[in-house]
């Protein structure tokens, strides 16, 4: 049996939008780690991006578990010498939502050209407004994933 390799022609790009309101970060962002990658297709390979678009919109209204968000850490360097600058998540997500749940997605897909591609299919808006409505995508709801 020959290993199948999607042909450019038949691969499709759809469009999901995810309300973030209520949901826990992290299942929130695998789900849409794993959209974005196209595990959820039949035609799955892991060397090409047959994933979707996604859509996460109420970014602002996401969940932390356990105190999370004062005890992870965001860090940015310059690449200059002092030029480490770190932030905890809690005050990331209060000022940049939609960086903060970007930056949590990133990290769970293919560090490379591939991942790089596949994250510019990902739009995150803080509120529930989003100027993607042409495109008629798919509204989904994620399982169980809403925080007590």
């Amino acid at each position: 049996m020959r290993t199948y390799s999607p042909k450019a022609s038949e691969i499709t790009h759809e469009w999901h939008v995810i309300d973030a309101e209520g949901l826990v970060l992290g299942r929130l962002c695998t789900e849409a780690a794993r959209l974005l990658r196209g595990k959820h297709k039949t035609i799955f390979a892991p060397h090409i991006d047959t994933g979707d678009h996604v859509v996460i919109i109420n970014a602002d209204k996401v969940v932390l578990t356990r105190g999370k968000g004062d005890s992870r850490m965001i860090y940015s360097y310059s690449g200059y010498p002092g030029g480490l600058k770190s932030e905890s998540f809690n005050s990331l997500l209060s000022r940049k939502p939609d960086d903060a749940i970007r930056h949590s997605v990133r990290g769970m897909l293919p560090k490379g050209p591939l991942g790089r591609q596949m994250v510019k299919k990902l739009k995150v808006y803080a509120g529930p407004v989003h100027p993607h409505t042409a495109q008629e995508p798919k509204s989904f709801e994620i399982a169980h994933a809403k925080a007590r």
